[in-house]
């Protein structure tokens, strides 16, 4: 007992800056542990340097030769097109680097007004306000527009910043299973008891490449008194007849009531988000939504991408429609290889592998091969559902895709991952 006294007068006459020091390297300690767990689980995420611009074929660091990418978002192939980039640089030189300020005290530009007005056209929308990212939208949405009056129906497999942007609000909450229309319905019944009921689903899932069944849910909402929300980021630019997304694919953009996106994905892949929908809503969000609020405006640069992308997009759809024969063709060759390939007729085309080390394992020997792919784990996915995730884009060729896929099959087989 004495030696203990001792030790804590001793402590309580230590310098603030020991007990600081102390506090630091405990920190440490505990940080480092978490890090050598995330090691020794085959999860650690290693950042690969890309030297060159975004695009089919890249250069990365450390790697002699080119590179055929097949992992970008860069589903248009707009991330690099001269005509996108040559939009970038006459803003940035109109309008400068930034705004230095929030958009309500002096951070709104003309450009900023023309590409909401051109977003809610381009979706049939009334009104459409921007985000610095689409994670901003779906973090601004939910709080701002319902109660604790209210309730919110989410699918399981939602992306995560549905899932944080709904945990910010005070609404009740539901979770349904992925795209079980039978447990939404029981769902919806037993939300029957307040005021809004929104059903909030990605319209496609970005990790297994599936397709939200709209058709079904606007049916449901509408029996059941209920509004639509679906985050389009993986769909906007490039599913439907003229890319506008899986409300327009499925036939039912005058039944979704609230569509989140991006434009950090087929529109150009610089940054930003949006929400659009009814004018009142939009200028809610201008009020209350807190990452519209408190976060700076969308450099001019961004702003004059994205808008050239929607011009060329809106001008012609032969880009949006040579991605299904594209798509297509890898899925075919892969399944025929004995691969198992999630999702249907999306250009997200996960090859299920199960193990984190194994997809990490052959992810770092397809690079070898010359073909950039990224192993996906727990916590970004379920665990034992490790994957493989290729993205195919407009731009690239037949070849490409052909090379990817022999690559994948040498290296499923050293891995014994194939027969």
């Amino acid at each position: 007992m004495w030696a203990v006294g001792f030790w804590r007068a001793a402590l309580s006459r230590a310098p603030c800056g020991c007990r600081s020091q102390s506090a630091v390297a405990q920190l440490r300690g505990i940080l480092e542990g978490e890090l050598e767990g995330i090691r020794a689980a085959g999860t650690w995420k290693s950042e690969r340097i890309i030297t060159s611009r975004q695009g089919p074929h890249i250069h990365v660091d450390g790697v002699s030769g080119g590179i055929l990418n097949f992992c970008a978002n860069n589903y248009l192939g707009l991330s690099s097109h001269p005509e996108v980039i040559q939009a970038g640089l006459r803003a940035l030189e109109e309008f400068g680097a930034g705004l230095s300020s929030v958009r309500f005290i002096c951070g709104t530009q003309s450009i900023h007004k023309s590409l909401e007005a051109k977003i809610a056209r381009f979706h049939q929308r009334e009104d459409a306000i921007l985000y610095p990212s689409c994670f901003d939208a779906n973090a601004g949405l939910f709080e701002a527009l319902l109660t604790p009056e209210d309730a919110v129906l989410s699918d399981e497999l939602n992306h995560a910043s549905i899932i944080d942007g709904i945990r910010l609000c005070k609404a009740h909450k539901y979770r349904y299973s992925h795209l079980d229309m039978a447990d939404l319905e029981a769902k919806l019944q037993e939300a029957q008891k307040h005021r809004l009921r929104l059903v909030a689903t990605d319209g496609a899932f970005s990790m297994d490449g599936d397709i939200a069944p709209l058709q079904d849910i606007c049916r449901l909402a509408s029996q059941y008194g209920a509004l639509v929300f679906v985050d389009e980021c993986h769909a906007t630019g490039f599913l439907g007849p003229t890319g506008r997304g899986t409300d327009e694919l499925l036939g039912v953009m005058d039944q979704v009531t609230i569509v989140n996106s991006t434009l950090g994905k087929a529109l150009g892949g610089a940054s930003g988000g949006y929400t659009t929908g009814p004018g009142p809503l939009v200028s809610l969000l201008r009020q209350r939504a807190r990452p519209y609020l408190f976060s700076n405006s969308l450099p001019p640069a961004v702003v004059g991408c994205a808008s050239k992308a929607l011009d060329l997009l809106m001008e012609s759809n032969t880009i949006v429609q040579s991605m299904a024969a594209k798509t297509q063709r890898f899925r075919t060759k892969m399944e025929a290889a004995g691969f198992t390939i999630s999702g249907a007729s999306h250009p997200i085309c996960p090859v299920m592998l199960g193990d984190a080390r194994l997809a990490s394992c052959m992810a770092d020997d397809m690079l070898k091969r010359g073909i950039f792919v990224i192993g996906f784990s727990y916590p970004v996915v379920p665990k034992g559902k490790a994957r493989i995730r290729v993205q195919i884009s407009a731009v690239h060729s037949e070849e490409d895709i052909d090379r990817c896929v022999e690559a994948f099959v040498e290296v499923g087989r050293l891995h014994k991952a194939l027969p």
